[in-house]
């Protein structure tokens, strides 16, 4: 059997990508769908159009290859983390639309169940993670006291949760599975990362039924193999979706992050990867130890490979704006074309002439945690051209990304040597660079660029054999482009502390307004 299936479920769009044994990617296939607002800060997706979508862009792939199910070794699932959706176990229909992941509704919420010092600590130390409405455990409460019925419902076990992931499997394995795996399970806000098992104290903290919840499974491991009838289509009355092949086994499933944390093949303490995306994502692997962070980053579950006794864990941290600012340059200012062409307006001038942007528009993230603060141009002459914004625009990213970098070396008691890239503006050159520079740190930036689903494919193919190992997949991997630092620390150091100088006059400026 000749290709692994990665399936690819993001925040806009679901994907299929084929894998050979080379760790070359032979298909793509896209398909987006629809995003709902219907209040403000509320953010929705239909749970059905996630699984038509995924299921279309999978037939698709097929049939553009001429697939059968005895060509297909096995299929792995990536996913948009801590989305909720809640279904009935007996007719797959979901009780109303998922909460997505950057939905805010449930603020009030955590303000309400995390009041005190005591209940906030507590659910840092079991779960590794800041309580917030971001995770799932808050979404499921306000799904289960807004849909009438909900709650009885689920105290008599008709239904279900699951992040995405366990939702596709469920589906796709025709209702026989209800599970996800550790990586997803770490997002929800009700694992206990330590146990590696559901805290029965924070789902009554939650008033969460345990029966709701999946069964927590290896990210490289067993999810059951596909069927031909999907239980959702029967349960929608006019609904449906293509017929898929049956029997081919699901072994591989992890949330988007930590997929393309294995995808980059960072399994070792210390290894780290920053994904270029909307935001940036940084992670670092920590190997069996799970550290406690003191500048506000998160912990949480690494995948691991079939073979690997307990869990392992990784340090993360997230930049609020990356390409999206890059889009506001675009969109908003009009100061360059196209994304592309930021790089070529950068190059055109020797330095940002004293320029520094600071990208806050929707706070500062770690290690700041300043979600009142506001952007900033600092810097700005009669002889600031846009060139010298663009430019200080692109370096305020790898700015951001070493802010990181400090907090999470410092917590892990390790040094980032060389960090591995993804995401679209890792194709820019100029950034990549400077990047290098300012960690003083070697970049490498795959041939391979979907290294996302690359994780969710490896985690299936290590478990059925297809690759033997990650030493079998490191063999196959290419290496596109290496930058290495050549900055003077003397130069580097005069610009971060102009970064900081900035910020720090950002945070200052704002308090001087409420005051």
């Amino acid at each position: 059997m000749g290709y692994v299936i990665a399936l690819d479920q993001g925040t806009t769009s679901s994907r299929a990508l084929l894998f050979d044994r080379q760790c070359g990617v032979r298909g793509v296939y896209q398909m987006p769908f629809e995003q709902h607002f219907p209040q403000p800060g509320w953010v929705e997706h239909d749970a059905f159009d996630i699984l038509r979508s995924q299921i279309s862009v999978l037939d698709d792939l097929l049939a553009a290859y001429s697939l059968e199910s005895g060509d297909i070794d096995s299929i792995g699932i990536t996913n948009q983390r801590e989305t909720t959706i809640l279904w009935n176990r007996h007719t797959g229909l979901p009780i109303g639309r998922a909460i997505v992941w950057q939905c805010r509704r449930t603020a009030g919420l955590i303000e309400q169940v995390c009041a005190t010092p005591e209940v906030r600590s507590h659910i840092s130390q079991v779960t590794g993670l800041v309580p917030d409405a971001y995770f799932s455990a808050s979404k499921i409460a306000w799904l289960l006291d807004h849909t009438p019925g909900a709650r009885e419902a689920a105290c008599a076990g008709d239904l279900l949760f699951g992040t995405v992931d366990s939702w596709l499997v469920w589906n796709l394995t025709g209702g026989a599975v209800h599970a996800t795996d550790v990586t997803n399970a770490s997002r929800t806000m009700l694992f206990d990362i330590h146990r590696g098992c559901w805290d029965e104290e924070l789902c009554n903290l939650f008033r969460i039924p345990l029966s709701l919840l999946p069964t927590v499974r290896p990210s490289s491991g067993d999810f059951g193999v596909t069927v031909d009838d999907i239980p959702a289509a029967r349960g929608h009355d006019g609904l449906s979706f293509p017929r898929i092949p049956a029997g081919i086994p699901i072994t591989g499933v992890a949330g988007d992050q930590q997929a393309a944390l294995f995808g980059q093949c960072c399994t070792q303490a210390g290894e780290a990867k920053n994904t270029y995306g909307t935001g940036c994502f940084l992670l670092m692997h920590t190997g069996s130890e799970c550290i406690t962070s003191h500048n506000s980053l998160v912990s949480t579950v690494a995948a691991t490979e079939p073979d690997c006794t307990g869990l392992a864990y990784a340090l993360e941290g997230s930049v609020f704006m990356a390409g999206a600012l890059i889009q506001w340059l675009r969109d908003a200012l009009g100061l360059i074309g196209s994304e592309a062409e930021s790089e070529q307006v950068a190059r055109s001038v020797e330095d940002t002439a004293g320029v520094y942007v600071v990208p806050a528009f929707t706070g500062l993230g770690a290690p700041y945690w300043d979600a009142d603060a506001r952007g900033a141009i600092f810097g700005l002459t009669r002889g600031a051209t846009r060139a010298h914004i663009v430019r200080a625009a692109l370096e305020s990213l790898a700015y951001q990304v070493s802010d990181l970098m400090d907090g999470m070396q410092d917590d892990a008691g390790m040094r980032v040597r060389t960090l591995s890239v993804d995401g679209g503006a890792s194709r820019n050159d100029f950034l990549m660079q400077f990047q290098s520079d300012i960690l003083d740190a070697r970049l490498v930036r795959p041939a391979v660029a979907e290294t996302t689903a690359a994780g969710a494919a490896y985690l299936a193919g290590l478990r059925t054999g297809f690759w033997r190992d990650m030493d079998d997949i490191r063999s196959r991997r290419v290496v596109e482009v290496t930058f290495a630092p050549h900055m003077a620390s003397s130069e580097r150091l005069r610009r971060l502390e102009g970064w900081r100088e900035c910020v720090s006059r950002t945070r200052s400026e704002r308090r001087a307004v409420q005051k």
